[in-house]
């Protein structure tokens, strides 16, 4: 029992606040009432330890025993424990101060009831759900016994600092956002813009406890590469997890499958988590990633973050939205990107390879029943054998049109009159085959994914530091790897879809000695479906894809 005794008489609104954490006790002459403090409804109220003392002490109360009102705090606290085998927060909640309104809260935060642990209740709650438990708590006035620090301050060792580099207007810009939203959002700018720099700006601000998720390796070294060269840090606060190093550091950087793999065992090691092409984070299995990441504060990067599909929205929740953008035509006009023009050039068909492509979509009609190709999807995903069959047909007709003989031979015409200019050139095919032929018959530089990472780094290298030369790229290109700066465009294969012509617009993007105009050339079948996507591509803005 904590008896509060008042020193002299409470107004009105001075004695109903007093109520709001004791029950009256009565008056003491020549002093004032009396109050015995009662902690359910200083909970219920939102009063902390901290706050009845600040009530006290403004009001002139008297606590007679501050050590017993610390103790009837302790014992209401909800403790927090990292379960690393599970990947979860266990909640600790004590029975007293389980009330409705506390229900339906974790009710709404998606928590799992575990069981009674003596008189505590435990449930379990995903752990980017955490700061919105902490905020709970802290209107509440509840206390947080936290004794493996999952919610204490993870600083760097030491600070760090930016150097050898001053950022951009639009860098600070974007900084600036994100200082604005708690260090929570997405920053979309194009290849090419300086995304990483803009990370590293957060890192150094914050100075705290890093977790870098990457797509893949090769950028997981840019990023370690990057961090020395554009920060005070000394050698070893940068540690590298994945096949070939697991290393636990301040700043620690992981591919997507390596993050999905270990995030249950360093989640509580980090406060912030950057991840970069944060468009592939949707996916069912990287997205467990940033729901079992405990960071207070969360960024993601990007060219193109909104997704065709839709999921970009599941992002939002996990990261913020979109805090900052800028599109390739602003940066242009700045001069921060090069000035660029897209040309598309149009074939045709070779008449045997006609008569095989309308065959074919005459089948596919047949089959598909006149659906749309999502509703074949759909119905093929629910084992109809048609639809299957219609797929199957459907990626016969696109294998046709990638490898017209016509797009490769045109593709070979382009490349070799812009190297005759003296340009260097990079062609991007969606097919191994097609891109070993264009290889071969340009006595290009090919980088596909079956080359080893050290000869594709050679290969990079040596295509950089050349003045002219051409480089044919698979998908392997599209996203990841630090493609040398390059003059010109081709497009001979890919998906149609406009993220990834985004990324290899963004491919020629970096500002041009002379301020040389970039170009990308799309090679496209008349009459085709490939027409038909260059259209509404142009129908639509590129820039604005992020709005």
């Amino acid at each position: 029992m904590v008896v509060i005794k008042a020193k002299r008489w409470l107004d009105k609104d001075e004695f109903r606040e007093v109520m709001k954490i004791a029950d009256y006790n009565g008056y003491e002459r020549g002093s004032g009432p009396v109050f015995l403090f009662n902690i359910e409804k200083a909970l219920k109220n939102g009063y902390g330890f901290e706050d009845v003392l600040s009530l006290a002490e403004e009001l002139g109360l008297v606590v007679e025993d501050v050590d017993e009102l610390k103790k009837m705090y302790e014992r209401v606290s909800v403790r927090l424990e990292w379960d690393n085998r599970s990947g979860y927060v266990k909640l600790y909640v004590p029975r007293i101060i389980l009330d409705s309104e506390f229900r339906s809260f974790l009710k709404n935060i998606g928590s799992r009831y575990q069981g009674v642990v003596g008189e505590e209740v435990l449930y379990r709650i995903i752990p980017y759900k955490l700061w919105d438990v902490v905020t709970y708590f802290e209107t509440r006035g509840l206390g947080i016994v936290d004794e493996q620090g999952l919610v204490k301050e993870k600083n760097l060792p030491y600070s760090i600092e930016l150097k050898n580099v001053v950022l951009r207007p639009y860098q600070e810009e974007a900084l600036e956002a994100l200082k604005k939203n708690n260090y929570r959002g997405i920053i979309a700018l194009p290849t090419g813009s300086g995304k990483t720099l803009i990370g590293i700006a957060v890192i150094t601000s914050l100075n705290k406890r890093t977790l870098i998720i990457t797509y893949t390796r090769e950028q997981m070294f840019q990023w370690k590469e990057q961090i020395y060269r554009y920060t005070s840090a000394e050698p070893g606060i940068v540690g590298l997890i994945y096949s070939g190093e697991k290393r636990l550091a301040p700043i620690t950087i992981t591919t997507y499958q390596s993050g999905y793999r270990n995030i249950r065992e360093i989640s509580p090691f980090f406060d912030l988590l950057i991840v970069d092409e944060v468009h592939h984070l949707p996916a069912d299995k990287f997205k467990y990633i940033a729901l079992h990441s405990i960071a207070r504060y969360r960024i993601g990067l990007s060219a193109t973050p909104v997704r065709e599909d839709g999921k970009h929205e599941e992002l939002f929740p996990l990261l913020g939205g979109i805090v900052y953008h800028k599109t390739a035509a602003e940066l242009s006009s700045q001069g921060y990107l090069a000035r660029y023009r897209v040309v598309t050039i149009k074939v045709g068909l070779r008449s045997d390879e006609r008569r095989e492509f309308e065959k074919l979509r005459q089948t596919y009609r047949v089959l598909s029943g006149g659906r749309s190709f999502n509703e074949v999807l759909k119905l093929a995903l629910t084992g109809n054998e048609r639809a299957k069959m219609a797929l199957r047909i459907h990626s016969q007709m696109k294998m046709l049109l990638a490898k017209s003989r016509a797009k490769i031979d045109k593709a070979v015409e382009i490349a070799s009159k812009e190297l005759e200019k003296g340009n260097k050139i990079i062609i991007f095919t969606q097919y191994v085959e097609q891109a070993k032929e264009l290889a071969k018959r340009l006595n290009a530089y090919l980088l596909i994914g079956e080359i080893p990472a050290e000869k594709r780094k050679r290969i990079l290298e040596e295509f950089r530091s050349i003045d002219k030369g051409i480089l044919v790229v698979t998908t392997v290109g599209d996203e990841g790897l630090d493609i040398p700066d390059a003059t010109v465009g081709i497009i001979v294969s890919g998906t149609g879809s406009r993220r990834q012509f985004i990324q290899r617009l963004g491919r020629i993007l970096r500002p041009k000695p002379g301020g040389v105009e970039a170009k990308l050339y799309e090679i496209v079948l008349e009459k085709t479906p490939e027409e038909y996507l260059a259209r509404k591509r142009k129908r639509m803005d590129l820039d604005e894809f992020v709005n």
